[in-house]
């Protein structure tokens, strides 16, 4: 009788462990050959998310050693990225009337804008290096210098880089009558807009002479374009000009440049002159911005 209710006793209290397992959610821990091994889904989740940010984690990796690579081709490490243009674009050009002259663009963003003039210099080696670093400029091309090859500037056209007035023959604008600054607007207007497919709606004028003039404003108008840029440094062999006292790069400036060669680089070639100018614009922390992205067109 005692050994019944020894074993009766022990009994009952295997059966109320079980039933407390159970009312706790408990599920017996399997054993044996046949146990299963998977994980949790919690923990496959975990796995799948860590894995795929490692992922990208390569791919970003590899992304920016290439990228530092084609910049190192020319001598170069790569530009701060280019900030989202605003979406309110700060130069706003009307259809009629009196043109503004823009030096400089009111932005807080640290950027520069870069342009480039004539047209005399055609080194393949500088489309090249615009295909590879993708640095958006805005060509002011002269009919005289460029109508022997206007080919030359539609690969750089292709890119995204606009093409601006800038005369027929590259006269100071000061120094000739109202008609003949005209037919130099005009002219180059016509050419510059069968050439390429598209009519130029900024003009800048040779050596930045009459820019605030009445004169050449009223001639800008009868010929198409919307505003006349002008520049706040321009870029020689190895450094930069400053027409400012502080000698620094502000945000908005507006750079100029030449398709230049070896002739009037003292042996330099474009690439290389263009390869210092970005240097100096690296070394003081700024970025570089489309310009036409921050005007807008009437």
């Amino acid at each position: 009788m005692k050994r019944y209710g020894r074993t009766l006793g022990t009994t009952a209290g295997v059966l109320a462990l079980m039933a407390l397992a159970g009312a706790c959610g408990g599920t017996p821990a399997a054993s044996g050959p046949g146990a299963s091994t998977a994980p949790a889904a919690g923990d496959a989740a975990t796995a799948s998310a860590a894995a795929s940010a490692s992922a990208a984690a390569a791919a970003s990796a590899q992304a920016a050693a290439a990228r530092a690579a084609v910049w190192a081709k020319w001598g170069l490490t790569p530009l701060l990225p280019t900030p989202a243009p605003p979406a309110d674009r700060p130069i706003k050009l009307t259809r009629t009337g009196k043109v503004p002259v823009i030096k400089q663009v009111p932005t807080d963003q640290k950027v520069v804008f870069i342009t480039v003039d004539d047209g005399a210099e055609k080194d393949p080696a500088f489309i090249r290096m615009e295909q590879d670093l993708r640095i958006p400029i805005t060509m002011f091309l002269m009919n005289d210098t460029i109508k022997n090859d206007y080919g030359y500037f539609k690969p750089l056209q292709a890119l995204g880089n606009s093409i601006q007035n800038h005369t027929l023959h590259h006269p100071a604008m000061n120094t000739i009558s109202e008609d003949q600054q005209q037919q130099e607007v005009c002219g180059d207007q016509k050419i510059l807009t069968a050439q390429y497919g598209t009519a130029p709606y900024l003009f800048r004028p040779p050596y930045g002479a009459g820019a605030y003039s009445t004169a050449l404003n009223t001639a800008v108008q009868a010929c198409g374009p919307r505003a006349i840029v002008y520049w706040t440094e321009t870029m020689e062999i190895t450094g930069l000009e400053y027409q400012t006292p502080t000698r620094k790069l502000q945000d908005g400036d507006i750079i100029l440049a030449h398709f230049r060669g070896p002739s009037e680089l003292k042996g330099e070639t474009m690439t290389k002159m263009f390869a210092n100018m970005v240097k100096r614009i690296e070394e003081q922390g700024f970025a570089v911005a489309r310009l036409d992205d921050y005007i807008q067109r009437p």
